[in-house]
């Protein structure tokens, strides 16, 4: 299993995390807020994907029971209480089992790309609908990253907050285990998977933008593409700087892209 990573900016800055084990690799974003958290969204999705990578290596325990123990962890670590002030991040693992078939869980919006496929968890996009309508339009139509773009954000994330790990609603790590089970799972055999691609919605939203997405050509790339994709994305959301052309929450998200090449 080679692993070929990228992030833009490199850890500890942002709230982007990566992890690669012996057997699996796992990206994390941890959410912006708009509001007051008990911790930052970086020290959640680097606690959580540390224990995530600790207890996946060398196993194959169901993914979806490992994630939720490492949830569990991570709130107890950081005396978090679900709903309200604590932090979320998405996670995004594949791991190859010991008779070398693979395992894929999703849990928010960072992706898994194999060839063919892309595995996302879009269970927030039909939430809170009208203030993302509200931000998408101003930005559009010029105002920019004003102060009432930030008050429009604030009251949608009080609006997804609702609806978060609840029935009906949408699914992401933070404090409550159970979120885990919901999480998308896929087991492939190994032909089927020659390369994976996990991404960060950071990184695959302008890249898509752009007409960057061609993924088999992102699953060749080396270290250096991958760094030179990237600064590519962040430069040109530089030129985007009010967010007309590609109205996005912020002028800039964090980017992580990860290939695994002979996954299987």
């Amino acid at each position: 299993m080679h692993v070929t990573l990228a992030q833009h900016p490199e850890p500890p800055a942002g709230d982007d995390r990566a992890f690669i084990t012996s057997n699996a690799v796992i990206i994390l974003d941890g959410a912006s807020a708009f509001a007051a958290r008990d911790v930052p969204a970086s020290t959640y999705a680097q606690h959580l994907g540390s224990t995530i990578a600790a207890l996946v290596d060398g196993t194959d325990e169901a993914l979806t029971v490992l994630l939720a123990e490492a949830i569990k962890t991570t709130a107890a670590a950081l005396e978090l209480t679900p709903g309200g002030r604590a932090p979320s991040s998405t996670v995004a693992v594949v791991r190859r089992r010991k008779d070398a078939s693979v395992d894929v869980l999703v849990l928010g919006d960072s992706q898994v790309v194999i060839p063919g496929e892309i595995i996302r968890d879009d269970r927030l996009g039909p939430l809170a609908t009208e203030q993302r309508t509200a931000y998408r339009e101003r930005l559009a139509s010029g105002h920019g990253y004003d102060d009432e773009h930030r008050q429009i954000l604030a009251a949608l994330q009080a609006e997804q907050l609702r609806h978060r790990n609840k029935p009906g609603g949408y699914w992401i790590a933070e404090a409550d285990p159970a979120a885990a089970e919901h999480s998308l799972t896929r087991h492939l055999p190994p032909d089927e998977v020659p390369w994976c691609v996990l991404a960060t919605d950071g990184a695959y939203k302008p890249m898509e933008h752009l007409g960057l997405d061609d993924w088999s050509a992102v699953a060749a790339a080396n270290t250096d593409d991958l760094a030179a994709l990237l600064r590519r994305c962040q430069d040109w959301e530089s030129t985007d700087e009010q967010g007309q052309q590609l109205p996005r929450a912020k002028r800039h998200d964090d980017k992580t892209l990860a290939v695994l090449r002979s996954v299987g």
